[in-house]
């Protein structure tokens, strides 16, 4: 059995910046076309931030509080 590798599929990562870029560059896109795309590419990069941060979310099961003593 093959193990997944860790990341973002780069012909995802290329399809969407060339759909955000094709579609912010259409001028009859509607503004809720590319609210979606732009979302799209938000996402994606959320999801990069959170593989490259192996801390990322461990703060939220830490049960200290600042200022406590």
């Amino acid at each position: 059995m093959s193990k997944k590798l860790k990341g973002v599929n780069p012909e995802l990562e290329n399809a969407i910046s060339t759909l955000l870029r094709d579609v912010m560059q259409d001028e009859t896109a509607s503004l809720t076309d590319k609210t979606k795309v732009l979302d799209r590419a938000l996402k994606l990069e959320q999801i990069k931030q959170k593989i490259s941060d192996d801390e990322w979310g461990k703060g939220f099961f830490n049960n200290d509080e600042e200022g406590e003593e």
